[in-house]
């Protein structure tokens, strides 16, 4: 700090001239703590130096302070006057902060003359009021549930800048008193009453004060509100518990509308929940209005209302959906009868047979049998007959008495009277039954016929019938419709029924007729490739008679079925190289469709295909199919980024139609999943996520249709030709062991050396050497050798009679100048042995037994009855001894 002052007095000596002077500096100057922004610390003045250089803009200013503040900087008044006022940027606090502050004041002129001085500001003590910390400074919203007991509320704390040591006490009071609260010195918030919420009150608004022990005070807002709880029962505001409705009234009508407050939200809107907990099936009630409507027909006149029409509900109003307050209240519904059904009877058509010698007076037909009003109470049920009118009627039938509904004959049906003849002994009379409280007439028809005698057969009008339907046509369609006829008179009615046909795989019959009209109905859809014809028989019968007819309904072909592949789901593997074009796998789609042709198949592929790497060669006209790969796949630039692809084929039978035509024909589309992995090159690094391996397992599963009848047929036929087959191979071979079995060969018949065809030179003779213990009681000549064995002709065992003078005389030569052979040594000599060169040759197995032939033991000693066994050694071929 010294060597700043001493360089800028330096400077000021060298600029020449009288010095530039800061006037009324240094000083020591007293500012109050908490002074406002711009309070005057300190007036000065420059006296400019001998140039009369003004002082540079921006200075005066304060270069430095100790402590470091930025509390106070320098004001402009005049050229040469100034003055140093706070900033407030920061808070001059005496009991927290610096007492004094040494500012450096520095100024400069025009010509670079400059002065620096020091201001020492000391800031006073002011006592402060008291204060109330956080959100209870600004004011505080309290919360007290009503019903509460009397009591503590709250704490207020205040305190006190001056008061450090917090030793000076603090005194609370309320400013605004009230006979429903008091505080206590220390700041305790006391209730001196129990709140009710419905009572009026709901808040309270209390000023609270605190101060200090010099008088300085601070004052603060409490808002106390009173907390509603659920402590009140809802209360019906409608006072009508009895309600008259008339029947018929459409569902959603609203018959009542019960209405209830809840107390505890008065003076707001109340969410109240309304139910029937009365079981009943015709009313409802809306929850949250209170609004009853009819939830179904209310029929005055059927089921338990025709007996008793009043219903009694009991309503409940509860304030939340579970616990909570809740009211009932019973109401009662007392339901009219309209006249809302005319009168109507059973039939309205009546055929009346009538002996033709039937006296006068006697009664036909009463229509008070049939005919009724199903209007619950009078004058609503009541109905009566009108006058009768028709051809005929006049002079034979009567109703008496008038309105009663009752016909009676009054005159001569004799069916041989011309008169009668002429009506066709047919007599029609309509009469109308009328209801006597409103203008509801229904028309009755009454046939009277005399009956004659049975003359002509009930017959069709056509001697067999031919309707065709689409396979498309929903139930209930008309097929056609067959009528028959009877010419005798009077006629009577005829019923029509089903007698035989018309059966399908899922339904017993797949037609119904109207027995009335003879109109002929589909009873389900029909399907083209299950059964395309139905022949039907129809049955009429009438009172008398009765005929049958032939009908032929023939099923129009439509397009329903959807096209099914093989396979429907597969899995590839395909490398990332395959070349463009390839059929990948030889993967073909083969499709069939119950009712398309094979060119009508056109093939796409939907989701799954990215960058169109597949497409399906031929892509319409035939019913194969084969995958081919249409680009190649480039995973190193990074177009292609999936390996694993699963693509969704669609197959639609629209080939063979036209633009126009495909718009309205019906199309069916069948569906084929194929999950195609591309296999890296080796060398191909995947920069794709690792995936968790996954195993595909591919299931083919066949799925026999009943209409495929033959396969199991091939299938038997061809396992009994197989089993026969295997059945005739094992008697051949058991045969065949039966015949070249050694055990069961004849005797005299097995010959001792076996004579095979060589190829080359060289022949081989194999010995096979046994030690027997045999008699041989017989000779025999060998046919192939001519050489004489003895036999035992018991157990077959047989030898050499001079098992080395009987050997045959082979000529062979050695391929590599061998010497002869030596003779075969007698009993108790060694058995030659041959070589590995002299083995190429025809090998001739000898059997010898106990010839004396035994071979050596191992200690090159000859062998002995007790260590002899059979040996066999191959050697060359036999040479006769020099001697022979």
């Amino acid at each position: 700090m010294q060597e700043v002052v001493l360089f800028l007095l330096l400077l000021g000596v060298l600029s020449g001239g009288q010095a530039l002077h800061l006037i009324h500096l240094p000083a020591m100057s007293k500012v109050a703590e908490n002074s406002p922004p711009e309070t005057s610390v300190h007036m000065f003045a420059v006296k400019l130096s001998a140039s009369l250089s003004p002082v540079v803009p921006g200075f005066p200013l304060i270069i430095n302070s100790s402590p470091l503040t930025r509390a106070f900087r320098v004001n402009w008044l005049s050229d040469t006057d100034f003055e140093v006022v706070t900033t407030g940027m920061e808070q001059l606090d005496f009991e927290e902060g610096p007492h004094i502050f040494d500012l450096q004041i520095y100024v400069k002129d025009d010509v670079a003359v400059t002065d620096l001085q020091v201001l020492t500001v000391q800031v006073t003590d002011v006592n402060e009021p008291p204060e109330f910390q956080g959100n209870l400074a600004k004011g505080l919203d309290l919360y007290i549930v009503e019903g509460t007991k009397p009591g503590f509320v709250y704490q207020v704390e205040a305190f006190d800048p001056e008061d450090t040591s917090q030793n000076l006490p603090l005194s609370y009071l309320l400013i605004s008193p009230s006979k429903n609260f008091r505080m206590s010195a220390n700041g305790t918030l006391f209730s001196t009453t129990e709140f009710d919420f419905e009572a009026g009150h709901s808040s309270y608004h209390l000023i609270v004060e605190v101060r200090d022990s010099q008088g300085l005070g601070a004052s603060t807002e409490l808002h106390v509100n009173i907390v509603n709880i659920n402590d009140e029962i809802p209360r019906f505001t409608n006072l009508t518990h009895m309600y008259t409705i008339p029947e018929e009234l459409s569902p959603g009508i609203i018959v009542a509308h019960i209405t209830a407050e809840d107390p505890d939200d008065r003076g707001f809107t109340s969410f109240l929940l309304y139910s029937i907990t009365t079981v009943n099936s015709y009313f409802m009630i809306n929850q949250l209005t209170g609004a009853i409507q009819v939830a179904r027909r209310i029929d005055r006149d059927a089921g338990e209302l025709r007996q008793n029409p009043i219903m009694s509900l009991e309503v409940l109003v509860k304030d939340r959906p579970s616990g909570g307050q809740e009211n009932r209240k019973q109401i009662t519904f007392t339901v009219e009868d309209i006249n809302d059904n005319p009168s109507t009877c059973t039939k309205f058509t009546f055929s009346i047979m009538v002996p033709e010698r039937a006296a006068r007076g006697t009664s036909l037909l009463d229509l008070n049998k049939f005919c009724f009003d199903d209007d619950s109470e009078a004058p609503n049920n009541r109905f009566n007959f009108t006058t009768p009118s028709g051809v005929g009627r006049g002079s034979r039938f009567l109703q008496d008495p008038a309105g009663s509904g009752k016909i009676v004959l009054i005159g001569d049906l004799d069916y041989e009277n011309p008169s009668n003849l002429a009506a066709g002994n047919k007599y029609t009379m309509i009469i109308q039954v009328q209801d006597v409280a409103a203008p509801y007439k229904n028309n009755i028809y009454i046939y009277i016929l005399t009956s004659p005698e049975n003359e002509f057969p009930l017959v069709f009008d056509s001697p067999s019938y031919a309707f065709a339907v689409s396979e498309l046509s929903p139930p209930r369609t008309q097929v056609g419709r067959v009528q028959a006829t009877d010419k005798d008179f009077p006629q009577s009615r005829i019923t029509y029924s089903i007698s035989a046909g018309g059966a399908s795989q899922q339904y017993p019959n797949i037609f119904w007729i109207n027995p009335q009209t003879g109109e002929l109905q589909l009873v389900t859809k029909a399907d083209y490739e299950t059964i395309p014809v139905y022949i039907l028989r129809i049955q009429a019968t009438n009172s008398e008679d009765s005929s049958s007819v032939t009908v032929t309904v023939n099923i129009i072909e439509e397009n329903d079925e959807k096209p099914i592949c093989t396979p429907n789901s597969y899995f590839l593997a395909i490398p990332v190289d395959l070349k463009v074009g390839t059929n990948i796998h030889n993967f073909k789609l083969t499709c069939t469709d119950l009712d398309s042709s094979p060119r009508s198949f056109r093939y796409s592929i939907g989701a799954g295909n990215i960058n169109s790497h597949f497409t399906f060669s031929p892509n319409a006209g035939s019913n194969v199919t084969s995958l081919i790969l249409a680009t190649r796949f480039d995973y190193a630039s990074g177009l292609d980024k999936i390996w694993n692809y699963k693509l969704l084929v669609y197959i639609t039978d629209d080939n063979l139609l036209s633009g126009r035509k495909r718009a309205g024909a019906l199309v069916e589309t069948g569906t084929v999943t194929l999950s195609i992995s591309v296999i890296p090159h080796p060398t191909t690094i995947i920069t794709t996520t690792p995936k968790p391996r996954i195993t595909y397992q591919i299931l083919r599963k066949n799925v026999y249709s009943p209409s495929a009848w033959y396969v199991p047929f091939v299938i038997t036929l061809g396992s009994m030709l197989l089993l026969g087959l295997l059945v005739s191979m094992i008697v051949l071979l058991a045969k065949a062991i039966h015949r070249h079995c050694p055990c069961k060969t004849e005797k005299h018949k097995k010959t001792l050396v076996k004579k095979v065809e060589m190829k080359n030179t060289k022949r081989e003779v194999m010995v096979e050497t046994m030690q027997m213990n045999t008699v041989f009681d017989g000779e025999a000549t060998d046919p192939v050798t001519g050489a004489i064995y003895e036999f035992n002709s018991k157990t077959g065992a047989r030898k050499w009679k001079d098992s080395l003078t009987q050997m045959p005389k082979w000529k062979e030569s050695s391929p590599q100048g061998a010497a002869p052979r030596r003779p075969v040594p007698q009993e108790g000599t060694r058995t030659p042995r041959s070589t590995d060169k002299e083995r190429d040759g025809l090998s001739i197995k000898v059997q010898a037994e106990d010839a004396g032939l035994g071979p050596r033991s191992q200690d090159s000693m000859p062998s002995t009855p007790k260590n002899r066994n059979s040996a066999f050694t191959r050697g060359a071929s036999p040479k006769r001894h020099p001697e022979k």
